[in-house]
């Protein structure tokens, strides 16, 4: 008999009895929200020929899309004892073998010229260094996975954590 008052599981979140490891959200930096208020900003030039009001408001209406929008896109790194999910990506943590921390010219380098096309990417410009969690299922054609992380070195020590 099914149960009337059930919630369906939300994706990509761990279940309730599962302990964290680690958590991160890749939210947007500072200079992010001022580019985003500039562009929006942009609004009131196109409507200030019909009024500064309306262009007050195409600003404000366009400040607020933008905003939900990164906020809404903004990944998160979650570990669990059992499973790795970054972004909308997941898997079992038995299938993640060597994890390797890049800062500086060497992530520049795994993000352009090192990168492999087959690669999961989940990267965010606004964040620099980057972690290369190799993928060893053999039934997975992805040989790796490459996500930012404003903490390279915590994020390798709990995937590296049994």
């Amino acid at each position: 008999m099914p149960e009337s008052s059930s919630t369906p599981p939300v994706p990509n979140t761990p279940s309730a009895g599962t302990t964290v490891i680690f958590k991160e959200r890749l939210w947007p930096t500072i200079w992010v929200w001022v580019i985003a208020a500039g562009i929006a900003g942009a609004g009131i030039l196109v409507f200030a020929p019909i009024s500064m009001a309306a262009g007050y408001t195409a600003a404000a209406v366009l400040f607020g899309i933008m905003g939900v929008l990164l906020v809404l896109s903004t990944p998160a790194i979650i570990i669990t004892g059992t499973s790795l999910t970054v972004g909308r990506a997941t898997i079992e943590r038995k299938y993640i073998g060597e994890v390797q921390p890049f800062r500086g010219k060497e992530a520049t380098a795994e993000r352009g010229t090192r990168l492999n096309g087959l690669a999961y990417l989940c990267i965010r410009g606004w964040i620099d260094p980057v972690v290369r969690i190799e993928i060893t299922d053999a039934s997975d054609r992805t040989p790796y996975w490459l996500t930012s992380t404003r903490r390279p070195e915590e994020l390798t020590a709990a995937l590296q954590h049994t």
